[in-house]
């Protein structure tokens, strides 16, 4: 190898190591540059009736965050009377210009989320970077807060509808026609939410911002898990979804699963939108037998398929408006 290709080699991995964007499917992080020094000291307050906190950082354009999305829905549905999830908002992406050395524009991570989108086996279309790019990711976490300071399960239901925009979609979350729409759409008061939007939520977002850096946090998804004994372990990364369910079985050794009906009329119920991947996890049905399923599922009229070139997403046809 020559001096210039040498360079230009380094000069890669130094713009793979800047740019939070261009996250690790290997360790599944997408991380903000700066030393990591996650602290699991944390001072934590546990609820009565589920003895263990989840503290979640995460970000709306994180595609490892994304990728886990299988993951969380499985640990919700067996162990969700035992845990109570806090989401934190980490800011992945302030802006452009931190950036100058490194990956410098939007349309150098298309080609990267098409390929996090093979290797998670969750449906992503990079092409959002080059058709309407985001210039941050703050406007879509403030609207996270916004959306938690009516309704914490709403909320979540907000961060799952944005999340389907960017990632398939490839509509630019950025913008309020959009956010206004996903709120609308959970069933928020958007007028409550555009106020808060431009107020209160965005002292919460600080917080939270702030919570991360004194937690160490730089890499997203980071999974705080608690007892009430005080003891705490980290998640950091997309991991399967044992790791998930080890954790919280050390932290809480009395746990007992709730065994759910596995049909696909019990699980859509529940979880109005699915990915492949997402129902064969939460059914215990094979990937491929999954897919296949879901594609009958829409030929007899029960489900809708909305289909990217990096995979689809299944939805009931006619959805309560509550999700």
């Amino acid at each position: 190898m020559n001096g210039l290709q040498c360079r230009s080699k380094n000069n890669v991995l130094m713009q793979e190591q800047i740019n939070p964007l261009l996250c690790n499917p290997e360790s599944g992080i997408c991380e903000i540059p700066g030393e990591n020094t996650i602290s699991s000291e944390h001072n934590v307050e546990i609820s009565e009736n589920k003895p263990v906190k989840i503290i979640y950082f995460t970000d709306p354009i994180c595609s490892s965050c994304w990728g886990i999305e299988p993951q969380l829905r499985k640990l919700n549905s067996e162990y969700g009377h035992l845990i109570e999830i806090e989401y934190r908002m980490g800011g992945l992406l302030p802006d452009w210009s931190y950036n100058s050395g490194g990956i410098s524009k939007p349309s150098d991570v298309a080609h990267h989320w098409d390929e996090v989108s093979l290797h998670y086996d969750m449906p992503i279309d990079g092409d959002v970077w080059l058709e309407d790019p985001l210039t941050s990711s703050y406007p879509p976490s403030i609207a996270c807060k916004a959306a938690q300071l009516q309704d914490d399960s709403k909320a979540v239901l907000f961060l799952r509808e944005i999340r389907e925009m960017v990632f398939l979609q490839k509509k630019n979350i950025t913008k309020m026609e959009h956010l206004q729409k996903a709120a609308e759409k959970v069933g928020l008061d958007v007028n409550k939410f555009k106020k808060d939007y431009e107020g209160e939520a965005k002292n919460l977002f600080l917080e939270d911002l702030e919570l991360a850096k004194k937690s160490g946090v730089r890499g997203f998804p980071t999974i705080f898990m608690s007892n009430k004994a005080g003891s705490t372990e980290v998640v950091y990364g997309s991991k399967p979804y044992t790791i998930f369910e080890n954790v919280l079985l050390k932290l809480y050794p009395e746990s007992t699963k709730t065994n759910y009906e596995k049909t696909w009329s019990y699980i859509f119920s529940k979880y109005h939108t699915l990915t492949a991947k997402e129902y064969s996890e939460l059914s215990g049905t094979d990937r491929k037998k999954s897919e296949i399923l879901l594609d009958e599922l829409v030929s007899s009229g029960k489900l809708e398929k909305y289909a990217t070139k990096n995979g689809a997403i299944w939805k009931l046809k006619n959805p309560d408006s509550d999700h």
